[in-house]
């Protein structure tokens, strides 16, 4: 997962989710509001400190997120 150090992880910002750019803005906040058909140019509207490669790499986090998968082991 390539994100440019744009997804950032900090225990004292936000208890450690996942934010852009170290700021109180949890990537599940932008994930939603496009989920929600929220246009770039709104989002950066409501968030002028974002830019257009934020919510990308906001976006490619939650699609790297989908990838996990579950595997059976014997004990």
């Amino acid at each position: 997962m390539l994100t440019s150090g744009r997804i950032t992880f900090n225990t004292k910002i936000m208890g450690g989710q996942a934010c852009v750019r170290e700021m109180r803005l949890p990537v599940s906040v932008i994930v939603s509001l496009v989920a929600n058909k929220m246009s770039d140019v709104q989002i950066m509207s409501e968030y002028p400190d974002i830019e257009p490669d934020d919510i990308a790499a906001c976006l490619q986090y939650a699609a790297w997120l989908t990838t996990e998968e579950i595997h059976e082991y014997a004990l």
